[in-house]
C-alpha cells in the first residue's frame, strides 16, 4: 500500500491533461471562463493535500510505526520498550544516549527513562558542587575521569542539538589540590604515580613550593600536595544533566515522569554444587505510578537499568535482590544507601584568587571558588557516627561553625573572616561496602543492569559510565574501558574495589 499511493498520484499528473483541463486551456483568455480554471486549479491543489495526508496515515499505520490514532501522552509511558532506565539523574541520561549513539539501526533501541522527580529538587547530580579529577587511586576512576574531560571539553561534539544554542558547561580547569602530613605522604606519592601512569597530569608539591604557588595557604603540618595540572576542576552540573537530556530525546528516548514501584518477573530454581538453592529472575515488566494518581502503567521490556542513585538498593529489592536468606547467595544485598552531606556557600572578600583550586585538605575539609565575587563552596563529610538524618534535605547550620570553619581558618587564614550566605544539602549513594562504583548485570537477575554506588563521584563519571553500560547491553562486553573491577560479584566474594582518594 506504501507505493500504491505515490504511484497513482504521478501517473495522474503524467497522463497529460484531462477533457476538462483542455476544455478549459481553449478557453483560458475568457473572462467568462477565468473562474473555471481557478477552479479546477484549486480542486487539485485540494486533492493533492488529500493524498499526501492519506500517504503519511497509512504510512504511519505499518506494524513498524509508533503510529496511534489517539493523541500521545507526554505522562505516561509506552506500553513496551527495549530497555526501562529507572533513575532520570545524570547517570541515567548518560546512558540513555550513549544506547541511541550506538545502536545500529536507527530507532533499533527503544529506551524508556522513569524519573519520580522532575523538578529535580532531591537529585543527586544537581546538588553536586560539580568537581571533576584524576587523582585517584584506581586506574579504572582515573581512565574514567580522563574520558570525561575530555567529553566536557569537546561536549557541543557529543551532545549538540541542531538549531539550539551551543552548550556552556561552565568548566573551571582550575585543578585539584590535595594535601597530606607526614603520615600519608607516602601514600600520596605512590597514587600519584599511579596518575601518570595512565596519563594523568598531575605534580608534586614540597611545602616550600607550595607556599609560592599558593602564598595563602598555611603549610604547617603539611609534608606534601599534588596538584592536577590539567583536565581538573568544576563545572555546572544542571548543565550537563541537561544536555543529555535535549540530546537523549533528540534521539528518540522516551521519559516518564512516574515511580517504579514494582516488577513482573519470571524465576527459575537452580542448585549449585555445593547443594545451595538459587533463584535466577528475568524482569519482563516494570510497574509505574503516575505522580498525584492511582494509575500505574505496566511497562514490557527486554532489560531494566537500576540508576536510582540514592534510593536503588530499594529499587533492587523489588527485582528481589538480597532478599534470600542470610549467608547465601541470594541474600548479598546491593550495599547502597543515602548519606547527606551539606554544602556551604560563604564569602571572603580577600580570599583566594582565581588561581584557587578545589583544596582538599588533610583534615578531610575542601572548598573551591565560586564565581569571581569572593565567594567559595565549602563542607567536609561527617564522621561514621555523626551521620545525619536522611529524611529531609534540612541544613545544620551548627555543622558548619562546628566542624568546616575551624578547619578551613587554619588552612587559610583569611577565612578567619567569613560569612556564610547559604547551604543546601544533598543525597550521596554511598556504597557501604568499599566506596566504589557499581556497575554491570546483576548475576540473579540477568536483565537487570546496575548503575549505582558512586559515593559522590557519579557526576564525573557519568559519561564514562553511560558509555561502558551501554557496550556491555549492545556489545556484550567492555570495549573502551574494562569496568569489570566493579562488578556486583566482588561482594559475593568479599572482595572489595578499593579507592583511597574518597573525599
Amino acid at each position: 500500500m506504501e507505493w500504491m499511493l505515490p504511484v497513482y498520484r504521478v501517473a495522474r499528473l503524467s497522463a497529460g491533461p484531462s477533457p476538462l483541463s483542455r476544455h478549459a486551456f481553449k478557453y483560458w483568455s475568457s473572462p467568462r471562463s477565468s473562474w473555471l480554471v481557478r477552479k479546477q486549479s484549486d480542486f487539485f491543489k485540494d486533492l493533492d493535500k488529500e493524498f499526501v495526508k492519506i500517504h503519511k496515515t497509512v504510512k504511519g499505520a505499518l506494524p513498524s510505526s509508533d503510529w496511534t490514532p489517539f493523541q500521545k501522552s507526554g505522562d505516561l509511558p509506552p506500553e513496551r520498550a527495549d530497555v526501562v532506565i529507572v533513575g532520570g539523574g545524570v547517570v541515567g541520561w548518560s546512558i540513555a544516549y550513549w544506547l541511541k549513539k550506538m545502536e545500529m539501526i536507527r530507532e533499533g533501541v527503544k529506551v524508556l527513562v522513569v524519573e519520580k522527580d522532575p523538578t529535580y529538587s532531591k537529585a543527586s547530580t544537581v546538588l553536586s558542587v560539580g568537581g571533576i579529577r584524576q587523582q585517584f587511586s584506581m586506574p579504572e576512576n582515573i581512565q574514567m575521569s580522563l574520558f570525561s574531560a575530555h567529553f566536557l571539553r569537546n561536549i557541543n561534539e557529543y551532545l549538540g542539538v541542531l538549531n539550539e544554542d551551543p552548550i556552556d558547561i561552565q568548566f573551571n580547569p582550575s585543578g585539584y589540590l590535595f594535601l597530606a602530613s607526614e603520615e600519608t605522604a607516602p601514600k600520596l606519592e605512590k597514587n600519584v604515580q599511579i596518575q601518570r601512569g595512565e596519563g594523568a597530569k598531575v605534580a608534586l608539591l614540597h611545602p616550600e613550593e607550595l607556599k609560592k604557588k599558593f602564598p595563602w595557604i598555611n603549610s604547617e603540618g603539611i609534608a606534601l600536595a599534588s596538584y592536577g595540572l590539567e583536565n581538573e576542576g568544576w563545572f555546572d552540573p544542571w548543565t550537563l544533566l541537561n544536555a543529555f537530556r535535549q540530546k537523549a530525546l533528540s534521539m528518540g528516548v522516551w521519559q516518564c515522569h512516574g515511580e517504579v514501584t514494582g516488577f513482573g518477573i519470571a524465576n527459575r530454581e537452580m542448585l549449585t554444587t555445593d547443594g545451595e538453592e538459587l533463584t535466577f529472575g528475568r524482569i519482563s515488566e516494570v510497574q509505574v505510578q503516575m505522580p498525584n494518581s492511582l494509575e500505574s502503567q505496566p511497562v514490557e521490556c527486554a532489560i531494566v537499568i537500576n540508576a536510582a542513585g540514592a534510593w536503588s538498593a530499594t529499587v533492587a529489592q523489588m527485582a528481589h535482590i538480597g532478599v534470600g536468606p542470610p549467608n547465601s547467595i541470594s541474600g548479598v544485598k546491593l550495599p547502597v544507601e543515602p548519606r547527606k552531606r551539606y554544602a556551604y556557600v560563604f564569602h571572603c572578600p580577600d580570599g583566594p584568587g582565581m588561581e584557587c583550586p578545589l583544596l582538599i585538605d588533610t583534615s578531610g575539609a575542601y572548598f573551591r571558588r565560586d564565581g569571581m565575587a569572593g565567594n567559595y563552596i565549602g563542607g567536609i563529610s561527617p564522621e561514621e557516627n555523626e551521620e545525619p538524618d536522611i529524611s529531609n534535605l534540612e541544613v545544620d547550620d551548627s555543622f558548619f561553625y562546628e566542624k568546616v570553619w575551624p578547619k578551613l581558618a587554619q588552612r587559610v587564614p583569611v577565612f578567619q573572616s567569613l560569612k556564610v550566605k547559604c547551604a543546601w544539602a544533598g543525597y550521596y549513594d554511598y556504597n557501604t561496602h568499599d566506596q566504589n562504583a557499581i556497575l554491570g548485570v546483576h548475576p540473579l537477575v540477568n536483565n537487570m543492569y546496575l548503575a549505582t554506588g558512586f559515593s559522590g563521584h557519579g557526576l564525573q563519571q557519568s559519561p564514562a559510565v553511560g558509555r561502558a553500560i551501554a557496550e556491555l547491553i549492545l556489545k556484550g562486553n567492555y570495549t573502551s574501558l574494562n569496568l569489570s573491577a566493579f562488578a556486583f560479584t566482588r561482594f559475593i566474594k568479599g572482595e572489595k574495589a578499593l579507592e583511597i582518594n574518597i573525599v
